[in-house]
């Protein structure tokens, strides 16, 4: 059996889930750990066992020792990270937000080709058996007049922010806010079902620290299909993700983290049609990404490379209805 052996930049919680769901691969070989600290690097390698820790990027995306990497560093990093290890022949799976903007997420998409080797973004719901189940399912509810998610969570820097202390999720400078880290659920789902939107209208709230803290935003598909979808990190929400149509709808109980699904017939009867598996939510992400590699694909066909495009046009789109700019925007090549 091939393994494919990772090495992963970023320590903090998303990583750990991350290497708990790869695991479940048989095909996932944990190698290396890069952090600009030392420390920090032999203690997260002791926590997860891993043989090879590096504090330097340049000489991890170098290293015989490794096959892909797993970037969860800030969005800022995302660009420049992945397209570093892409030019010495590492297939990367990147955290969404995928990049800052759309001309960074090019010019990873560009560098991807040129050395041919797979870049894939890391959203996860959209690669769950839940969410598969939806795919399968739309077209027992007929034409689908419309899309609904909201995703709002109260984020525990929001009270931070409040005292004056910006915080990393609250800051610009890092490529943060409410649209990269929460809002991109709400919307990626929607692009992988439907595609590139027609219109997109966007209202939100701009925080003192210039990101933003909460939007919603509607949408219109050629084919008449309107979507709205409601995030932000300000406030709770318990709403549900629906898709209806003309015969019928499908509810999911969250887009983040899809637990149950329900196909709910138009004369009433409701039927359960995510599949139980038992898995770990990130193992599907991991293994995804592995059988691209093994299969010789160049991307995904779920989380496709014009998905993430796609995706990250959306929310540089959003951005500039709600005058929110990151740094990151004013450099151009």
């Amino acid at each position: 059996m091939q393994k494919i052996r990772f090495g992963v930049v970023g320590t903090n919680f998303i990583t750990d889930w991350v290497i708990e769901g790869g695991r479940e691969d048989e095909r996932f070989e944990l190698s290396a750990v890069c952090s600009r600290s030392e420390d920090t690097a032999r203690s997260f390698a002791a926590k997860h066992k891993i043989p090879h820790t590096f504090t330097s990027l340049e000489e991890m995306a170098a290293s015989p020792l490794v096959d892909a990497v797993y970037i969860a560093s800030p969005n800022v990093c995302h660009a420049a990270q992945s397209i570093l290890c892409m030019q010495q022949g590492k297939h990367v799976l990147c955290e969404k937000a995928f990049a800052s903007n759309v001309h960074e997420a090019k010019r990873m998409i560009e560098t991807a080709r040129q050395h041919d080797v797979v870049l894939m973004e890391a959203m996860k719901p959209t690669l769950t058996p839940g969410f598969r189940a939806v795919r399968e399912s739309l077209h027992k509810i007929g034409t689908v007049r419309r899309y609904f998610s909201c995703y709002c969570q109260y984020s525990s820097r929001y009270d931070k922010l409040k005292e004056g202390i910006v915080l990393n999720a609250f800051n610009p400078e890092l490529s943060n806010g409410a649209t990269m880290d929460i809002g991109v659920y709400t919307i990626y789902p929607m692009v992988v079902l439907f595609g590139r939107p027609q219109t997109i209208h966007a209202t939100g709230l701009k925080l003192s620290s210039g990101a933003d803290g909460q939007a919603a935003v509607n949408f219109t598909f050629d084919n008449g299909l309107i979507a709205t979808v409601l995030y932000g990190k300000i406030a709770d929400s318990s709403l549900p993700t629906e898709i209806q149509g003309e015969q019928g709808s499908i509810l999911l109980d969250r887009i983040n983290i899809i637990g149950n699904v329900s196909l709910i017939h138009r004369k009433g009867a409701t039927e359960d049609i995510r599949p139980q598996t038992g898995k770990n939510e990130y193992y599907y992400e991991i293994a995804e990404f592995i059988d691209t590699i093994l299969a010789g694909r160049k991307e995904s066909t779920v989380n496709s490379l014009e998905n993430s495009l796609i995706t990250i046009e959306i929310l540089d789109e959003i951005r500039r209805r709600l005058d929110v700019s990151f740094p990151a925007d004013k450099y151009r090549e």
